[in-house]
């Protein structure tokens, strides 16, 4: 799916925002950090609970439309729908509603996320599921989780472009100095230097510890309007300008073993879709939030969505790019390797925080900004405007 002129673009806003704390472990059930976050993000935006009438979630969402409704007084709903792929659905999740009020199906929608993946089980240690097909034929050699499927696709990349590890750590460490100005993030108040991250243990050669996203426990939502009432919300309202969804031929989900090319994964054919109904470019992103469940997806993405060309994303990391000041200022509040990793949901909501100019690290006058979902697997973009 993708904004057409005349269609999503700038139709609807984000009004509101609301979030749970981050953490290894919290108390709360999964349903009940996603009240919290979700009765949050309606009081930012000002908007009572009974105006709901839409709502939009991930197929790994455990709390589902009927127990959410409940709990937190919703009227009647006349859209919900989910979206596959974890990360890769968190934007999707946003462009659903979108795309339902912009159609006339719904008039307020709520997006959300609720995941206790810090102290809840790993998905791939489940030994009673049978495994999809593609897994019987991989899993007995050894790429057992998402990490191992991705250090193969890193390995592959290190040597065609003769990127580095230096170029990894760069994406580790801005993530890590923006979580240090965020009091909300896990690792505020933690830094990362380059002797931590070059002699820390191995997760799957060549990610290291500092290369994968943290594990965590937390809820995040997000409210979305037309944008002829986004005007009259408590909040600056942030636009939907360009919305877009991707599962390109013949993928293959983390390695893209059946891709004519392994390394132009989902994010190229996002980019093209978000672009082309799009009257902004790349030069005009002011910042982005790029979904980094690992350091190397930062690179391809950087690649995909044209800020650099084949091969560069890791140059383009030198010289302090990604940091605050830089070329492109990246995962303002953290992202998922220092922040938390709910599943990409958080980057939505700093790349609103800095189009009201609210974030922790914010850039000056940021007007565009770019937000990811997973890179190696069906994904989805957004771009915003304030």
């Amino acid at each position: 799916m993708a904004a057409g002129s005349g269609g999503l673009k700038d139709a609807t806003a984000i009004v509101g925002i609301g979030q749970t704390p981050f953490a290894k472990r919290l108390p709360e059930d999964e349903r009940t950090l996603a009240c919290r976050a979700v009765l949050a993000a309606l009081d930012d935006a000002g908007i009572a609970p009974g105006e709901v009438d839409a709502l939009a979630s991930y197929t790994m969402e455990e709390t589902d439309e009927v127990e959410l409704a409940k709990a937190c007084g919703f009227g009647d709903l006349t859209f919900f729908g989910k979206v596959g792929f974890g990360g890769g659905g968190s934007c999707a999740t946003v462009a659903h509603l979108a795309a339902a009020i912009t159609a006339g199906q719904a008039s307020v929608g709520v997006a959300w996320r609720s995941r206790k993946r810090g102290s809840g089980p790993r998905p791939w240690t489940n030994t009673t599921v049978q495994l999809p097909t593609p897994a019987q034929w991989t899993r007995p050699y050894g790429l057992l989780r998402p990490a191992d499927e991705i250090a193969m696709l890193t390995r592959r990349y290190l040597h065609e472009y003769g990127a580095t590890r230096d170029h990894l750590f760069n994406v580790a460490l801005a993530c890590r100095n923006r979580a240090n100005q965020n009091p909300a993030a896990i690792m505020y108040e933690r830094p990362l230097t380059r002797e931590m991250y070059m002699t820390s243990r191995w997760i799957s050669e060549p990610l290291c510890l500092f290369d994968n996203c943290l594990e965590t426990d937390g809820a995040l939502a997000c409210v979305v309007v037309p944008a002829e009432r986004a005007r009259d919300c408590r909040q600056r309202p942030v636009y939907v300008h360009s919305a877009a969804q991707s599962l390109p031929a013949q993928h293959h989900g983390m390695v893209n073993y059946w891709n004519d090319d392994p390394l132009t994964g989902p994010a190229w054919s996002a980019a093209r879709h978000l672009w082309k109904h799009s009257d902004l470019t790349p030069e005009d992103v002011d910042v982005a939030q790029i979904y980094d469940a690992f350091t190397p997806l930062v690179l391809l993405s950087l690649e995909g969505y044209g800020f650099c060309g084949r091969g560069e994303g890791g140059a383009f990391t030198e010289g302090g790019a990604l940091e605050t000041g830089g070329l492109l200022p990246l995962n303002t509040g953290g992202g998922g390797l220092s922040e938390a990793y709910v599943h990409g949901f958080n980057l939505i909501n700093e790349g609103v925080r800095q189009l009201r100019g609210t974030s922790t690290a914010q850039v000056p006058g940021a007007c565009a900004c770019l937000v990811t979902a997973g890179e190696g697997v069906p994904t989805s973009a957004l771009l915003l405007r304030n």
